[in-house]
């Protein structure tokens, strides 16, 4: 099983729903930075369950540890290893899920691939649950990226049928302060209709999916790489490595479809002798590499799979078909708590990239 990623900054992820622990170790940070505490936990408190009526009722108080790599007040420059507790699992919920495969969960492809050795407790290693972890790692990357003046921040676009309004919908005007509520949208009445499409669905023993859109500013031009290293290509990889993410777009995404040219080019001009484009519905990319425009994706939530409904599926020891209703404490939707999980996901990937960029203007004479 691998769960790492990283070129320049490389992330290690362990644990599993149900474990004692779960953490993250981070290798090649650089040595002598000074950590926000206070900060991380702050995003890891915008993720965690259990602190409203929207979320699930799995009380983990998310309080991280970090238990190497940090040494008077500094990183020291070898790998940063946290940890984060498991407090409040109900194993018991899931003593039928290691025969019964739920639908539309990983229990049964994982049960192929690893002969039904994998921990099947809350999903195991599968679980949304280890978005914590990341979240902390992605609060680091923020803080890293914050010294070059770069920001990411998430708003929800849509729940169920409700949407609210997109970047480029507002004549690409960027929406900036989020507060980091739990529905940090424009408009207040769109908020309590999507919170109406939560509680309707919860009532409904049901689930709802929706979209969350992700803004970084203050990019420079010329970060990333063309083809297999493109701006896009590596933050989608991360934004599909979040649970229940089942699609990605930048900019205009899919509406550039039914468009023509000479209504969706981004054209450039001088003002103040810094080169902006009048439009950024290319989400501040072009041919894979940052404009200098911000820089806009939609990550798209399937609803929870876990649901208090009867549904057909399959008990693996019995080969046979069952109906059954899944137990649990589950997110009647994930999208409010999956912010801070995707923000985390691109300054992940944001800084690997600009650490590339950083490295390769050190050849340059003349920077």
């Amino acid at each position: 099983m691998n769960s790492t990623w990283g070129k320049n900054i490389i992330y290690s992820l362990f644990g599993e729903s149900h474990g004692k622990l779960i953490g993250i170790t981070i290798h090649h940070l650089p040595a002598g930075i000074q950590l926000n505490f206070e900060a991380i936990q702050l995003e890891l408190d915008r993720r965690r369950p259990g602190k409203d009526a929207f979320a699930s009722l799995r009380n983990e108080l998310d309080q991280f540890e970090i238990v190497s790599g940090y040494f008077d007040k500094k990183t020291t420059g070898a790998p940063l290893t946290a940890i984060i507790q498991n407090t409040s699992h109900r194993s018991s919920d899931y003593d039928k899920a290691k025969a019964h495969m739920r639908p539309s969960h990983a229990d049964y492809a994982a049960y192929v691939k690893y002969r039904g050795n994998n921990d099947y407790r809350g999903g195991g290693h599968f679980s949304g649950r280890l978005t914590a972890p990341i979240v902390f790692a992605g609060a680091i990357a923020k803080q890293l990226l914050k010294k070059k003046n770069i920001e990411i921040n998430a708003h929800i676009i849509q729940i169920g049928k409700i949407k609210s309004k997109r970047v480029h919908e507002l004549n690409n005007k960027v929406i900036l302060n989020f507060t980091g509520q739990t529905f940090p949208v424009a408009d207040s009445q769109i908020k309590k209709q999507m919170q109406h499409e939560i509680e309707m669905a919860k009532q409904d023993h049901d689930s709802i999916g929706g979209a969350i859109e992700v803004i970084s500013n203050n990019i420079p031009a010329g970060i990333g790489e063309p083809f297999f290293n493109s701006i896009e290509s590596t933050i989608a990889h991360l934004f599909y490595s979040i649970p229940g993410v089942k699609a990605v777009s930048f900019g205009l995404g899919i509406e550039f479809a039914n468009k023509r040219g000479s209504k969706v080019n981004d054209e450039l001009q001088f003002i103040n002798d810094k080169v902006i484009t009048l439009s950024n519905n290319n989400g501040g990319i072009t041919g894979g590499i940052s404009n200098g425009m911000p820089i806009t994706c939609q990550l798209y939530f399937k609803p929870t799979p876990s649901i208090m409904k009867s549904q057909r599926t399959i008990d693996i020891k019995e080969n046979k078909n069952i109906v059954d209703v899944t137990k649990g404490r589950h997110d009647p939707c994930i999208v409010p708590r999956a912010l801070p999980v995707a923000e985390a996901m691109m300054a992940i990937g944001l800084l690997d990239m600009y650490m590339d960029y950083e490295w390769s203007k050190r050849w340059c004479d003349n920077d």
